[in-house]
């Protein structure tokens, strides 16, 4: 979770013009600051929202999604030595066929997250609240920003860009979920058990309103329609059979 620096957020062009032609290009950028998340429910949090995302695009490779990694957007950013990156966020519209360890601004065409997703603390809500939403919306013009407690069900929040490049809250609806633009879906909260661990979740929603899976729920979900499936045949199989009898008929010869 970086910290921004002030002039970032005082004079985001020059921000821009810096990664546009940097003098030198750092090429040895750090992509491990060796600090964990703040608990293991923000980890499993940060994980579901990334493994739902690669579950309902897995046929697609234009996109890249990632969570507690470094993104590097200026060399000015790399000098002062100022790491952390988003908890959870997207990129649209670039190769998504191969990994990355971070997301290096200067290498990628100067594409910043489409999306982002903060996992507030005790210790960060001040920081993800104010001098990263400036900075997400002054230097990295990101569309979606959202933000949420993972021990505060009702701490979730998001806000969009609009004309102007400006944050406009987002209103929720009937359900307490808000439409993130960006990615076709809603985020909402959903109460339930990942990992091994019971809390309310931060989870996507598709447009008509299904949750969307985790790869062990859709396999779960399978496996359930087919033997769905299998008992629906036998019962088929079985009428078809006592009908048989009534005609005078041996299921076991026809």
């Amino acid at each position: 979770m970086m910290t921004p620096e002030t002039t970032a957020a005082t004079n985001p062009r020059q921000e821009i013009v810096d990664w546009e032609n940097p003098p030198m290009p750092p090429t040895d950028l750090i992509f491990d600051d060796g600090e964990p998340l703040e608990s293991n429910r923000h980890r499993i949090a940060m994980n579901a929202l990334i493994r739902s995302l690669q579950q309902a695009w897995a046929d697609r490779d234009d996109y890249f999604t990632g969570g507690n990694m470094f993104v590097y957007y200026s060399s000015a950013q790399v000098k002062n030595r100022d790491f952390k990156g988003p908890d959870f966020f997207v990129v649209l519209d670039i190769d998504g066929s191969y990994p990355r360890q971070g997301w290096v601004v200067w290498d990628e065409n100067g594409r910043y997250p489409d999306v982002i997703v903060e996992l507030l603390s005790e210790s960060t809500q001040e920081v993800d609240k104010g001098t990263k939403k400036h900075l997400y919306e002054r230097v990295f013009h990101t569309p979606d920003y959202f933000i949420f407690d993972p021990f505060d069900a009702n701490s979730f929040q998001g806000w969009h860009l609009d004309s102007s490049q400006k944050y406009q809250p987002l209103q929720p609806d009937s359900r307490g979920w808000l439409w993130c633009e960006s990615l076709g879906f809603y985020l909402g909260t959903w109460q339930g058990s990942i990992d091994r661990e019971t809390a309310v979740w931060l989870r996507f929603y598709d447009q008509v309103g299904n949750l969307v899976l985790l790869p062990e729920e859709a396999a779960t979900q399978n496996a359930e329609q087919e033997r769905q499936r299998a008992e629906q045949e036998r019962q088929r199989a079985e009428r078809l059979a006592a009908r048989l009898r009534e005609l005078g008929e041996n299921p076991e010869l026809v």
